[in-house]
C-alpha cells in the first residue's frame, strides 16, 4: 500500500523538526521543505530568524540526520504581498496587526498546501502547539495544546476547513519541555536551539525604523490628546505607539497613562488612565468561524484579545452580516484595532475576526 505523502514546512527549529520525525515514525512518506521567504536586501531577516539563512542550513542537516529528503520553495512573492505590504499598511492606518495570523493563513498555508499538492503530497504539516480535529459535524477544528503556555490556536483561527482538512499537527498533545527531550534523546543538533522571537523580517526588531524606511517622508510627529482634545506633549510617528501601551510614551503625567486611541487622520495619539483603558465590549469585523459555520443567536465563549492574553469569559453575538460583538464579564484592557479576538468553546476554536474597537 502506497504512502500517505506529507510535506514539513521545516523551520531548522527544535519543534518542526521533532513534528517531521514523529511523522516518520508514524508510517507517513515525509518531504522537508523549508520556505524561502527572505526578501532581497535591505529586507533579509535575521540570520536567526525562524525562515532565515541558518533556518535553511539547520533544516537540511536534521532532514538528513532523520532520513527525510529536504528542498527548498521560493515565497518570496507571497509573503511580501500578504505579510510584509499588510504589516506596513496596517500600521500606518493606525492599527497594530500579527503578521504571523496573515504568514499562517496565506503563505504557511494557502501557498505552501498549494504547492504541495501539485507536487503530489496529501498534507503538509507543522510544528504548531494545537490538533488538528473532525467533529461529529464533519467540520474540521482546532483542538488547544496540552500545554496552554505554548498553545498557537489564537495565531491559527482563520484558516479554512479545506486547509484543515489537509493539515497535520503532531504535536499538539505534547509540551515544550518533552519535545526538547525528545529531540534530545534522537541527538537532533537543534534540541536546544532557542525559539525564534520578534518579526522574523525585521533584522533588528525596530520596526518602526523599518516602516519608515519603506514610507519615507510619510511618519511625522504629532501631538498626544487627552479624549477632550487638550494636547499633552508630542508623539515621534503613529506607528510607534499600539492602543493598550503604557511605556515608552515619553510623559510625565503625575500618573500612568495608557494608550487609547490612535487616529491617522489628524496624527493623534489619544492617551488617558488605566480606567479610561479598560473596556467591557469589543467589536471585531472580518470574521471567520472554525467549529461552526455562523454564530446563530447569543452565546456565551472564552475569548482571547491578543496572543499572550490569558482570555476570559464573554457573550459573543453578531451584530451585523460580518461585525461581532463581545461582551465581556470582566473588563480587558488593550482591545487593539488589528488584532485578533478568537473565540473558544470547549477547547476548540469557535472562530474569530479583527478587532476594530
Amino acid at each position: 500500500m502506497k504512502k500517505e505523502r506529507v510535506v514539513v514546512g521545516m523551520s531548522g527549529g527544535v519543534d518542526s523538526s521533532a513534528a517531521a520525525w514523529l511523522l516518520k515514525e508514524q508510517g507517513y512518506d515525509v518531504i522537508g521543505v523549508t520556505m524561502q521567504i527572505w526578501q532581497e536586501e535591505p529586507d533579509k531577516p535575521r540570520e536567526d530568524g525562524c525562515c532565515g539563512l541558518s533556518a535553511v542550513e539547520d533544516a537540511r542537516k536534521v532532514a538528513e540526520e532523520i532520513g527525510i529528503p529536504h528542498y527548498v520553495m521560493n515565497f518570496r512573492q507571497e509573503f511580501k504581498k500578504s505579510v510584509i505590504d499588510y504589516f506596513i499598511r496596517e500600521y500606518v492606518e493606525g492599527r497594530t496587526p500579527n503578521p504571523c495570523i496573515a504568514c499562517n493563513r496565506y503563505v504557511k498555508w494557502e501557498a505552501l498546501l498549494k504547492r504541495s499538492l501539485e507536487i503530489g503530497a496529501d498534507y503538509i504539516a507543522t510544528g504548531h502547539y494545537a490538533s488538528v480535529e473532525r467533529l461529529e459535524s464533519g467540520r474540521f477544528s482546532l483542538r488547544t495544546a496540552a500545554s496552554s503556555k505554548k498553545d498557537q490556536t489564537y495565531a491559527l483561527y482563520n484558516l479554512t476547513q479545506e486547509q484543515l482538512k489537509r493539515t497535520l499537527m503532531p504535536l499538539g498533545r505534547y509540551t515544550k519541555e518533552e519535545v526538547r527531550a525528545m529531540a534530545e534523546r534522537l541527538g537532533l543538533l537543534v534540541a536546544d536551539k532557542p525559539d525564534s522571537q520578534d518579526i522574523c523580517f525585521i533584522p533588528d526588531g525596530d520596526y518602526g525604523a523599518y516602516i519608515k524606511s519603506h514610507m519615507p517622508g510619510k511618519i511625522c510627529p504629532g501631538n498626544f490628546v487627552l479624549t477632550d482634545g487638550t494636547v499633552v506633549g508630542q508623539h515621534k510617528g503613529i506607528i510607534h505607539y499600539t492602543v493598550g501601551q503604557r511605556k515608552k510614551l515619553g510623559l510625565s503625567m503625575g500618573h500612568p497613562v495608557f494608550v487609547l486611541e490612535i487616529r491617522p487622520g489628524t496624527n493623534e495619539v489619544v492617551i488617558g488612565t488605566d480606567e479610561e483603558a479598560k473596556a467591557y465590549c469589543v467589536k471585531a469585523e472580518g470574521l471567520h468561524f472554525m467549529s461552526v459555520p455562523d454564530l446563530e443567536g447569543k452565546k456565551r465563549v472564552w475569548a482571547k484579545i491578543r496572543y499572550n492574553h490569558k482570555g476570559g469569559w464573554c457573550m459573543a453575538e453578531k451584530t451585523g452580516a460580518d461585525e461581532l460583538l463581545l461582551t465581556f464579564e470582566e473588563p480587558v484592557r488593550g482591545a487593539t484595532p488589528g488584532q485578533a479576538a478568537v473565540l473558544y468553546e470547549d477547547g476548540l476554536v469557535l472562530g474569530g475576526g479583527t478587532i476594530v474597537r
